[in-house]
C-alpha cells in the first residue's frame, strides 16, 4: 500500500514561486527514485524531473531547468518541486511518482506508484 500524495497547487500570479510536496506512505522511500511528471488538459503525462534515491543524481527537462529545483529530505519521506518565475504555460495537473528499478528515469511507465496530482495554474 505505498501512497504518495502531493500537496501545494493552487493558483499562482505570473513571475511568483511555490514549492510542491509529495510524501510517500506505506513503503521504503529512501529506496525510490522520485519524479515530478505534469499533464496539460487533453494531453498524455510529460516528464519533468527526477531524483535519484540518494539525492546524488538529478535531471530536469530544458524548458524549465534554472526555474525548477527538484529536492528531496528521506528523514520526511518528501520529495519537493521548487517552482520559480512561473509562467501561464506551466499550467497543469503536477503529478508525483515513485520508481523502485536500479537507475532513475525519464519513462512513465517504469514508474512504480503514482499520487493523484496537484493543480498548478499560473494566471492573474
Amino acid at each position: 500500500q505505498v501512497q504518495l500524495a502531493e500537496t501545494g497547487g493552487g493558483l499562482v500570479q505570473p513571475g511568483n514561486s511555490v514549492t510542491l510536496s509529495c510524501e510517500v506512505s506505506g513503503g521504503d522511500f529512501s529506496s525510490y527514485h522520485m519524479a515530478w511528471f505534469r499533464q496539460f488538459p487533453g494531453k498524455e503525462r510529460e516528464f519533468v524531473s527526477v531524483i535519484a534515491r540518494d539525492g546524488g543524481f538529478k535531471y530536469t527537462i530544458y524548458p524549465v531547468t534554472g526555474r525548477f529545483t527538484i529536492s528531496r529530505d528521506n528523514t520526511k519521506n518528501t520529495v519537493y518541486l521548487q517552482m520559480a518565475s512561473l509562467k501561464p504555460e506551466d499550467t497543469a495537473m503536477y503529478i508525483c511518482a515513485a520508481d523502485s528499478a536500479p537507475t532513475p528515469g525519464t519513462i512513465a511507465s517504469n514508474y512504480d506508484y503514482w499520487g493523484q496530482g496537484t493543480q498548478v495554474t499560473v494566471g492573474s
